[in-house]
């Protein structure tokens, strides 16, 4: 099963970006653990990061019929897209809607997600880590596998 991992504006600043709420890690780290965590779920994965609007919601079209879900994480997208939440809707795929640092505890413009309603569930808070919790979870969606024990 193939999943795409999709992320939005200013992820490529990863690693160098306001370090204290995103962490050090890269975009480049996380896509190469994303790719070893998703090889030990049997799954492959895809990854891609733009900072355009339209250009995400091109990769949310191209998943359809090709991909067995997502995990995105859309960054400020999140709390201002109609588009990209339409774009999901019509994938008919199970996003994970995911995000580094925990919204609800930042400014209360990012308390509310457009794409939340649509997406299968978010993970949020867990820094890089919550890439390998999202795929978790898409496996576990798609295969119907029991929780780790």
């Amino acid at each position: 099963m193939n999943i795409l991992v999709l992320n939005g504006p200013n992820l490529n600043l990863l690693g160098t970006r306001e370090p204290a709420i995103y962490g050090t890690t890269t975009l480049a780290d996380i896509e190469a653990a994303c790719a070893a965590h998703a090889a030990r779920l049997g799954l492959a994965v895809t990854c891609a990061q733009s900072n355009h609007e339209g250009a995400l919601i091109d990769h949310l079209h191209a998943a359809r019929g090709a991909m067995a879900g997502v995990v995105l994480n859309a960054g400020a997208y999140t709390h201002t897209s109609v588009a990209l939440r339409d774009a999901i809707t019509a994938t008919e795929l199970p996003v994970v809607e995911l995000h580094l640092s925990n919204t609800h505890a930042r400014e209360s413009f990012r308390h509310v997600s457009l794409i939340a309603p649509v997406c299968l569930g978010v993970i949020q808070g867990f820094g890089a880590r919550g890439y390998g919790l999202a795929l978790e979870a898409l496996h576990g969606h798609l295969t119907g596998a029991p929780l780790p024990t």
